[in-house]
């Protein structure tokens, strides 16, 4: 380094370089001291690929996770399956499920359904009895409901109410026909239901209401009185039958005693 004189010093350049170094730890220092504890390290050089390719694969994985959270069952099996024929070849004709055994909650409850449930029937719950049993747990067993469309055949339905009808009053306030809606003149019945259920007999003792039997007064007084009329009504025959009789036998009699004059 050439100086103001006019000559060359060996020691300026160690000088200088003391200098600058002692400038750059002090700049090291205060950036420590102003550096927050949640701020990250300044990287000063390139990183590497591997970083590079490591950060690409867990922005790439964080987006595919979110697409595949906003679809729903069905997107993501149509999809998984896509990939699965577009990577591995094949035809979607080869995923096709057959529906033959397929049940739905409804057809499950109607298998595993009880009338009344004891305790051997909750001993080895299955997902179906416990299904079923869910179902019954929210029916109301007071009054039944009377399915009697074959009564002649000396065949009778019951069940139990839902909550429709106990808001509606059907089964208690109205006829517990499931046919008829009758509101007056009902009665509770307490009949012994006797039922077979998965191969088993059993009874129960189940609450109705139905209409009455029991006839009217009115209706009372009009047989009593059918009843006197066709009483007296006979009685009035009986008495003609009598005199018609003996008017025949007195026309006799004296015919005979005709006849007995003549022969003289």
């Amino acid at each position: 380094m050439h100086g103001h004189g006019g000559y060359d010093s060996d020691f300026s350049d160690d000088e200088h370089c003391g200098e600058s170094s002692k400038r750059k730890k002090r700049t090291v220092e205060d950036d420590l001291l102003l550096q927050k504890p949640f701020q990250k390290e300044k990287h000063g050089k390139v990183a590497h690929k591997q970083v590079a390719a490591e950060l690409l694969d867990r922005e790439e994985a964080r987006n595919r996770r979110f697409h595949l959270i906003a679809m729903d069952a069905y997107q993501r099996h149509t999809k998984f399956v896509n990939d699965y024929i577009l990577y591995y070849g094949g035809k979607k004709e080869d995923f096709k499920r057959l529906g033959e055994n397929d049940k739905t909650d409804l057809d499950v409850i109607r298998e595993n359904h009880r009338f009344l449930w004891n305790e051997e029937d909750e001993m080895d719950m299955t997902w179906e009895k416990r299904l079923a049993k869910k179902y019954y747990d929210k029916l109301f067993k007071e009054y039944c409901i009377a399915d009697l469309s074959k009564y002649k055949e000396n065949k009778f339905g019951f069940r139990w109410r839902v909550e429709k009808e106990v808001i509606s009053g059907k089964g208690q306030f109205f006829c517990g026909n499931k046919y008829c809606d009758k509101k007056e003149g009902l009665k509770s019945w307490e009949v012994n239901f006797g039922y077979i259920e998965h191969g088993e007999k059993r009874n129960a003792l189940v609450k109705l209401s139905k209409r009455k039997e029991i006839k009217s007064k009115k209706r009372k007084d009009k047989t009593k009185k059918d009843c006197e009329e066709s009483s007296h009504k006979k009685s009035r025959l009986s008495s003609a039958e009598e005199a018609s009789k003996k008017k025949d036998k007195g026309h006799s009699s004296s015919k005979k005693s005709e006849d007995s004059l003549l022969s003289k």
